[in-house]
């Protein structure tokens, strides 16, 4: 049966957050309110990608869509 829920774990990911930035890495957690992604890079309209130190926790009610890479 099709899940409703894709497998994000250690997957590469692009989310897309309803500011309009968006945050792209390798999910490392994905808990029912937020997403842990490490090796993130942080990107801006109208700005160069840079790099996120450490890991980048996303509470989920700030995502728009989620993109697997």
């Amino acid at each position: 049966m099709f899940s409703r829920s894709p497998k994000l774990l250690s997957r590469t990911v692009l989310v897309n957050l309803i500011s309009g930035n968006a945050i792209s890495g390798v999910c490392v957690h994905e808990g029912r309110t937020a997403l842990v992604l490490r090796g993130a890079t942080i990107h801006e309209p109208d700005a160069q990608p840079a790099a996120a130190d450490g890991e980048v926790l996303i509470d989920r009610a700030n995502v728009d869509f989620l993109q697997l890479l």
